[in-house]
Order: C-alpha cells, then sequence, then structure tokens
C-alpha cells in the first residue's frame, strides 16, 4: 500500500502523520467536486500513526526533525522510510506572520501608480517603514502602454535597496491587461541581485491595483520564512532516506510542489485551515458543520457545505488585510492556547490576540529561567515587566545592515538564551528596538497564557507546572486599571482565563455565524447586539434576568486542535450545539495534507477596446480577433494549456480539465446589447503524482 507522510509546523507543535493512501482515493474529500456528496469517509480511516513535536522557530528543522524521527519507526512491518511514497505539509506559519504582524524587509516597486495609492487597501500600514519606490510605466485597461518605463531610475532603486531587503515585490498599473513591464522589472532585479522578486500578474488575473499591490508585497515579505521551511524539511526527509515528492497545502486545500510553493508563499496563506478543513472532513466524516480550528496562535472558523470547504472568492482576509489570494471562507482570529494574558487600558482583562511563549513552556526548555521566576516572585519591589521575558525565534532575514545599531544590541543581548524584560528593558529606546524585533518576528516574548492556566488547574501537566503558577502570582502584581479588579490567588486567575478563553471564542464563533448568515459584522452590531450575544454565552443565567437571551448554532460545531479538549465542551454548551471532537482531532492539519488534490486555474479575459476588435489579454501578451467566438475558442486553448502546464509543474497527474465562459453583455432600450467583456477560464484537477518505486 503507498503510504504518505502529512506534515504540519503550527506556532506551537509540528505534527507528524503516517498516511494510507488508499483511504483517500476511496474516502478523501474531492477539492475540484469530485464524487458524490453523500459519500461519507471513514472516520479517521487511514491514520496509521501520529506523532507531535514542539515547533523551534528559531530552527524549524529541530521541530520537524523531533516529529519525522518520532512517527517514522511505526511504519508498517515491512515498510521502510525509503518506500515513502508522498511527502505533503501544511503551515500556519504564513498566516501567523500576518496576524502578528511579521514579515521580511522587503522592497515594493510601484509601475504606474500615484503616490495615493499607498492610502488604499491599507497598503501604507501594512508595508510600514519598508520602502517603496514609484516609477513610471504601466498599462491602461485596454493592454496598452500608459507611459514608457523608466529602466535607468528602477535600476538605480534596485541597487540602492537590494543590500536592506530580503525580496522585492513589484506590480504593475493593469498589469492583469499587459504584464510585459512587469516581466522587464522581473528580470532586471534577477540581472542585479540574488534577492527573490514577486510581481503581481504572477498571483492573480483580478482588477484592484492597490489590492493587487498588497497582495504582491505580503507574498515577497513570506518568501524567507517559507524557503527555511522548505529547506529544513527537504534536508530531513534526505537525511531519513525519503526521496518522495514533497507537496505544500494551498489555501484552497489544494495542493502545490514545494518549488512553485517557493515563488508563489502567499497561497499558502489559510494553508493550515485550509489543510484542518480536508481533515476534519475526513476524519469526522461530517457533512455540513462549522469547524474551529484551535491552535497556539489562532482559532480558525470555516463551514463545510455538503463536505466541501467553502471559499471565499473575493480574496482571503487574515489579520485585517483583504489580499487576492482565492481561499477557504475562514474567519481567523488571535486567539489560541498560547496567546497572550493581558489587560487592556481600554478593554480590560484580555486573552490575545499576539502571541507568546507561555512561561511553563519557556522554564521546560530553559530550566534557568525559573530560577529568575522564583527571584521576581521573592522580591516585594515594584518591579516592571514582571513575569516577562524575551528570546530570539528565528534567524535573521537580512546580515547584520537589516538592524539598527540599537536593534543590534538587543539582538545579541538575546545570543545565549531568554533574558527578563525587567533586566533588559531599562529605557524607552530600548523598548522601541525590541518591539521592532518582535514586529519582524525575530523576537518573541514569553508570558502568561492559557496554556499555563491549564498547568495551574492541573488540565495538563507536559510542561513547568511551578513556572506557570509563579507567572500567575506575578500577574496579580500588575495594577489595575480599566476597571479590572484581580482576583486573590493564581487559581482563581487561572480559572477567570479559561472562562476568559470560552467567552471569547463562542462569542467569534457567533461572530463567524452572524456574518455568514447575516453579512453583519461585529462592527455593525451595536451596544445592543453586543448585549444579546454577549448574555447568551454568559456563563451567569440568572433566573431573575428580565430578558432571556440564547442564541442557538443549528449546525454541529467540529472542534479540532491540540487545546480543544480544555474548552470547547462549556462552549458547546453554550452555544446549544452538538460537539463533534474526532479522533486525531489534535493533527487534523497534517491528516489534511495528504487528503487533498492539485487544482490549478486561469483566467483569460476578452476586451473590445475598438469597435469590431476582440482583443484576448493572455499571460504572454496581447492578441486581436475580428470574431469573438475565434478569440474565446483561442484563450480557452491556451487557458487549458496553461492550466494544465501549471498542474503539471504543481505536481499533478491524471489531470482533468474544466472549462467556464461568463460574457459581460450591456443591453440598452430597444433591446440593443453591447459587449463589454468576457472571461474565459480553465481549471485543471488531478491528484499528486508519487514516487516510483
Amino acid at each position: 500500500m503507498p503510504i504518505l507522510l502529512g506534515l504540519d509546523t503550527g506556532g506551537t507543535y509540528t505534527d507528524a502523520v503516517l498516511f494510507d493512501q488508499a483511504k483517500i482515493a476511496n474516502h478523501g474529500i474531492a477539492t475540484h467536486g469530485g464524487g458524490s456528496a453523500a459519500e461519507s469517509p471513514l472516520v479517521h480511516g487511514g491514520v496509521l500513526a501520529t506523532a507531535k513535536s514542539l515547533t523551534t522557530k528559531h530552527d524549524l528543522a529541530i521541530g520537524l526533525k523531533g516529529a519525522i524521527e518520532a512517527v517514522l519507526p511505526r511504519l508498517p512491518e515491512g515498510v521502510k522510510p525509503s518506500d515513502i511514497a508522498l511527502v505533503s505539509m501544511s503551515t500556519t506559519l504564513a498566516t501567523n506572520a500576518i496576524v502578528e504582524g511579521h514579515g521580511a524587509p522587503i522592497c515594493l516597486i510601484l509601475l504606474g501608480y500615484d503616490a495615493k495609492a499607498l492610502e488604499r487597501a491599507g497598503l501604507k500600514q501594512a508595508l510600514g517603514s519598508d520602502p517603496v519606490v514609484f516609477a513610471t510605466g504601466g498599462h491602461k485597461p485596454t493592454g496598452d502602454e500608459q507611459a514608457p518605463l523608466d529602466i535607468e531610475a528602477i535600476r538605480a532603486a534596485i541597487v540602492t535597496h537590494a543590500p536592506k531587503v530580503a525580496a522585492f515585490a513589484v506590480s504593475g498599473y493593469f498589469s492583469v491587461r499587459n504584464p510585459s513591464h512587469e516581466i522587464a522589472v522581473r528580470q532586471m532585479i534577477r540581472d542585479l541581485t540574488d534577492k527573490p522578486v514577486s510581481c503581481g500578474h504572477e498571483l492573480t488575473s483580478k482588477l484592484d491595483a492597490p489590492r493587487r499591490a498588497l497582495t504582491v508585497a505580503l507574498n515577497a515579505r513570506l518568501i524567507p520564512q517559507l524557503q527555511q521551511l522548505i529547506r529544513a524539511v527537504s534536508g530531513l526527509l534526505a537525511e531519513q532516506g525519503i526521496n518522495a515528492p514533497l507537496m505544500v497545502v494551498k489555501g484552497d486545500g489544494s495542493l502545490i510542489d514545494q518549488q512553485v510553493a517557493l515563488t508563489c508563499p502567499v497561497e499558502t496563506i489559510l494553508s493550515g485551515p485550509a489543510a484542518s478543513l480536508v481533515g476534519a472532513r475526513h476524519l469526522s466524516g461530517a457533512d455540513t458543520v462549522m469547524v474551529s480550528d484551535m491552535g497556539g496562535t489562532t482559532t480558525d472558523i470555516a463551514m463545510l457545505r455538503h463536505g466541501r470547504p467553502v471559499l471565499n472568492k473575493e480574496g482571503a482576509v487574515v489579520g485585517g488585510w483583504r489580499t487576492m489570494v482565492e481561499a477557504v471562507a475562514v474567519h481567523t482570529y488571535g486567539l489560541g492556547g498560547d496567546s497572550e494574558v493581558r489587560i487592556d487600558e481600554h478593554h480590560g482583562f484580555m486573552v490575545g490576540p499576539r502571541r507568546v511563549v507561555a512561561l511553563s513552556l519557556l522554564a521546560h526548555l530553559y530550566p534557568k529561567t525559573l530560577d529568575t521566576l522564583r527571584a521576581q516572585l521573592a522580591n516585594e519591589d515594584m518591579m516592571a515587566y514582571r513575569g516577562q521575558f524575551a528570546l530570539r525565534q528565528r534567524p535573521l532575514d537580512t546580515g547584520a545592515e537589516g538592524l539598527s545599531e540599537g536593534q543590534m544590541k538587543v539582538w545579541e543581548a538575546l545570543g545565549d538564551g531568554p533574558v527578563a524584560l525587567a533586566d533588559l528593558v531599562f529605557s524607552p529606546a530600548i523598548g522601541r528596538h525590541l518591539a521592532r524585533l518582535v514586529d519582524r518576528g525575530l523576537v518573541i516574548i514569553s508570558g502568561l497564557t492559557p496554556s499555563d492556566a491549564a498547568h495551574v488547574l492541573g488540565r495538563q501537566t507536559s510542561w513547568c507546572v511551578e513556572a506557570a503558577e509563579i507567572g500567575a502570582e506575578l500577574f496579580l502584581r500588575r495594577a489595575s486599571f480599566a476597571g479590572w479588579v484581580p482576583p486573590k490567588t493564581g487559581q482563581e486567575l487561572a480559572g477567570i482565563i479559561v472562562e476568559q478563553v470560552v467567552l471569547q471564542s463562542a462569542r467569534v464563533i457567533l461572530d463567524t455565524a452572524i456574518a455568514e448568515q447575516a453579512g453583519i459584522d461585529t462592527h455593525h452590531w451595536g451596544t445592543l447586539g453586543r448585549y444579546l450575544v454577549d448574555r447568551s454565552i454568559s456563563h451567569d443565567q440568572s433566573s431573575a434576568a428580565l430578558i432571556d437571551v440564547a442564541l442557538k448554532l443549528n449546525f454541529p460545531l467540529v472542534a479540532i486542535g491540540a487545546p480543544v479538549g480544555s474548552y470547547y465542551g462549556e462552549i458547546a454548551r453554550r452555544l446549544r450545539t452538538e460537539l463533534i471532537i474526532p479522533p486525531h482531532a489534535d493533527v487534523s492539519n497534517a491528516v489534511g495534507a495528504v487528503a487533498g488534490g492539485v487544482m490549478q486555474r486561469v483566467a483569460i479575459t476578452i476586451t473590445q477596446p475598438t469597435e469590431g476588435v476582440f482583443r484576448a489579454h493572455l499571460p504572454s501578451g496581447l492578441k486581436d480577433f475580428v470574431d469573438l467566438e475565434v478569440a474565446a475558442a483561442f484563450a480557452r486553448d491556451v487557458a487549458a494549456t496553461e492550466a494544465g502546464d501549471m498542474a503539471k509543474k504543481a505536481g499533478a497527474v491524471d489531470i482533468e480539465l474544466n472549462h467556464e465562459r461568463a460574457d459581460k453583455v450591456f443591453e440598452q432600450a430597444g433591446g440593443l446589447k453591447i459587449f463589454m467583456e468576457s472571461q474565459i477560464s480553465a481549471t485543471a484537477f488531478g491528484r499528486p503524482a508519487l514516487a516510483h518505486r
């Protein structure tokens, strides 16, 4: 039987699953719509063995090696690692990097844009201090050049910024109608530097220049992190003698070859949630349900309808940014087992959205930090940042020149391991330097989390219980404000943390349901709407209340992820719905990584720039026709060829093609019809190629 290895690198854990490929063939999700909606997968069918290891962001190979080495000895008798036919992985790294505002420094080159473009789609906010170059060029909606490309200015900008950035992003005005300027600049960057480059036309065929620029900027920013991950996996597989194709899960749940993923890492936005949906379907047999995936960093909520993930064709929204990446319609919230417990000056006691390292885990990994915590507990003096540490999270994504002098001093101070913030941050300037390193994902803070609360309450014992208990006591010494009055003991605080996680989780599930059903998001709930929701999920349902509020989730709730056992029984009770926690729920993402197929789509637009001329905007350039049907037939052939080639490049075999055509025609009074444009698309589906044995 063909054995597959599924991997998932999350914010806290790295998971590994050995899988029987025959179970996928008979019972997996057909991402392209094949098979009957009534077909139900075998509950946890195909899972042969699972393993978990802590994710080590400073060196991903360590966590991956731990998971792989833990699962391989459990191969069926007579099966060797070299017999594994496919390796596929999902990752929350891209999603988490955007949610937490992390990413490598980039240079964004805008061709034909005006400066006001930065104010749209949140582009300026997303870029932060990264350099932006405005250059003459770009095209008109017809695909004709609106201005010549300023070659010399672009060349100078590339040379100037290359030493200080990790990647380049290029977005040309109406490049989806004519990509020639983006292609020329991409070649210049490759000739002058060794830095990766992303172009807008490679990622989407849709209009909306500012949002396309945002998407390509995010893509470039994610390349170094995905490179680190794929290199780590490839090296480890070679060590184990595994010579099999390596695939990565896209945001729509389909798979792509590792080399394709390296050029388009933004397509792995929501890779983890997409894989979790595929895995949830396979493990639970659920048909139409709401799926909540709670990890260390985020809670991702999405719908399965008739056994298939619901997609957001308008573009994935992550961390407040609306991209142009077609992905599962998932609502991602900064709420997980490792979310920061904090007191917000406006909202009071809260959990998240930032991820920190649990104190119980920190002391488990670095035992000396327990001595520091003990000393802080014994010290009755006023102390800033008590119970908090800083530590390196991953290697530098640029050379030393990518850090300021102050940032480099902080970076060097963390060279020997975690440092207590009370000993590190002794001036506002150092605090700002540290914050910048945290924003870039190079450094992470350690503090009190729901995972610590679970240790205090005895619900979890895998890490250092004493560190969690001390962390809770130190948290109680923080000044109370925003109306929050601290409890008397760490045990009480731990109970309050768990209750807060239950409340926030139930609230975001209802938020998702209300948005899906009525299109109303939390910004439009108003005071009354928020009161009704919060009253419905409150643990205090006093009979003395004048109004009884009871919102009910009509669909079952499938809960997956390592922490769900601690919270979701109570969450489902307050949502008045059925709860399904399937077998292997804690590794659902890794299961989903090997249960998907390959899918690639190419869309070509036909416009009418002048009377009697039908222009096909092809990936290679423009081609004019005098007959619409001839143009459409030609576009269909090109789209089919391109989609098939992309599917092969993405690692597919046994490829099938589907075609679609949508004409936009304006009908005037009197019945006169005017052609506006036509969208010709081809979608290629296939199963991932297996290694030949």
